[in-house]
């Protein structure tokens, strides 16, 4: 059942001392997160290019391979997660770093392009197993609510800079040795690295806060199901990564329909991944007097009055330079606030399963969103348009939240089973 009004754990301060006894935990995870990242997803942008013309094939029908990697990962989310309710994290995630360095090796000798959908579909399954929803299970599993908000937030500093990292490590790479032997390299790297901190680093670090008990579980799951602040976070969390997505593949072309130098857009778009790590430390701090769906609510509505009034002021550099830094300061706030959020209402035993329910339209909303909103400009004549309706996805999210906020519920276990986070 759900019990309202129930205490918000104060989170605590990124670096604090207090998670200092997590650190080898949270450094392997910074660590694996942000390779993860760079070679699983970053890499392919470089690599576009020149696979699409080895392959003598478009650039569209190449990267229609990352799509189908995204949605395989969003199917492959629910029974990872469900997995997840009952083991350790330590061995699906070391499985899935050796399953992605095996998809790395096999990418480098495609020859056709439905060889490269089958590695992609395989590099799918293993991003689900490796990525942020399996390594903030275990950072809610491992890791005491008041200890949680810092926790995640490290972590996902780290990794916010993976693109940074692998986009120009990877040009490196395909210049020097040529796409194949580069992302033979990157295999190398993703194994010599993923592999053993998996295996090692999350075996030996922290100790675990949670007793997975599978009738707890199942009860807990049960409860979201039921429970309308879930469907209400669904839709919220479902219409801002739309947003985000279209934002992220667009920005640089809108920017340039309204005027501004190629060089221009694509620098603003560029700087939305390091507002994203201080919008991240904004709101962590943040929720020291307030919870976190009031925080994320009020990030969200921001941004949905940065992209609304966008159109109109947005060719002049200031005003584009103003909308932009407000919307990318709520860039990666979801990052960090779908986890909280549902660890504080569900408690950690059913977390992997609930989480990984909610990433499924979540993750869908990502692959879609992009298309759709092309279609939307083509449609409608110009982005004005795609800029209302990205405008108006925040706003509902923000709006839901506001419902979720002034609620502070969270789910109890049943009588006899105290929850996992020491409430009855």
């Amino acid at each position: 059942m759900i019990a309202t009004n129930a205490p918000v754990a104060e989170p605590a301060r990124a670096g604090d001392r207090r998670v200092a006894g997590h650190r080898p935990l949270l450094a392997a995870l910074a660590v694996t997160q942000t390779v993860g990242y760079g070679v699983l997803y970053y890499a392919f942008a470089v690599l576009l290019a020149p696979v699409a013309q080895e392959l003598a094939t478009s650039a569209a029908a190449v990267t229609g391979a990352l799509t189908l990697s995204v949605l395989v990962a969003a199917v492959a989310a629910v029974p990872v997660g469900r997995w997840l309710d009952r083991h350790s994290g330590h061995a699906l995630m070391t499985a899935g770093s050796v399953l992605g360095t095996a998809a790395l090796v096999a990418w480098s000798r495609v020859h056709t392009l439905t060889q490269l959908y089958l590695v992609f579909a395989v590099i799918g399954v293993a991003s689900a197993m490796v990525l942020y929803e399996p390594a903030f299970a275990i950072i809610v599993r491992r890791i005491e609510p008041t200890r949680r908000a810092s926790a995640l937030l490290l972590v996902t500093i780290v990794a916010g800079f993976a693109s940074s990292i692998f986009l120009p490590l990877t040009g490196l790479l395909v210049a020097g040795l040529g796409w194949r032997d580069a992302l033979l390299a990157l295999a190398v790297l993703h194994g010599s690295v993923a592999i053993p901190l998996h295996a090692l680093g999350l075996r030996r670090g922290g100790t675990h806060v949670t007793t997975v008990d599978p009738h707890t579980g199942t009860s807990g799951r049960r409860d979201a199901w039921t429970d309308r602040g879930f469907w209400l976070l669904v839709v919220a969390f479902t219409a801002h990564i739309a947003a985000i997505a279209v934002i992220s593949v667009h920005l640089v072309s809108y920017l340039v329909r309204l005027g501004h130098p190629p060089a221009f857009a694509a620098t603003m778009a560029g700087g939305l991944g390091v507002l994203s790590v201080t919008g991240r430390v904004v709101t962590t701090s943040l929720r020291r007097r307030w919870s976190t769906a009031t925080v994320t609510a009020a990030v969200f509505g921001l941004q949905a009055a940065a992209l609304a009034v966008l159109p109109a002021i947005g060719r002049s550099d200031l005003g584009a330079l103003a909308c932009v830094v407000i919307f990318g300061l709520g860039f990666g706030v979801a990052t960090i606030a779908r986890p909280a959020m549902l660890a504080d209402r569900y408690g950690a035993a059913s977390y992997p399963s609930i989480a990984g329910a909610l990433a499924l339209p979540v993750t869908v909303s990502k692959a879609a969103a992009p298309l759709a909103a092309a279609l939307l400009a083509t449609s409608a004549g110009g982005y004005t348009a795609v800029m209302a309706a990205a405008a108006g996805a925040c706003a509902l999210a923000a709006s839901l939240l506001a419902i979720i906020g002034g609620q502070r519920t969270h789910v109890v276990a049943p009588a006899g089973h105290p929850d996992p986070d020491g409430h009855r």
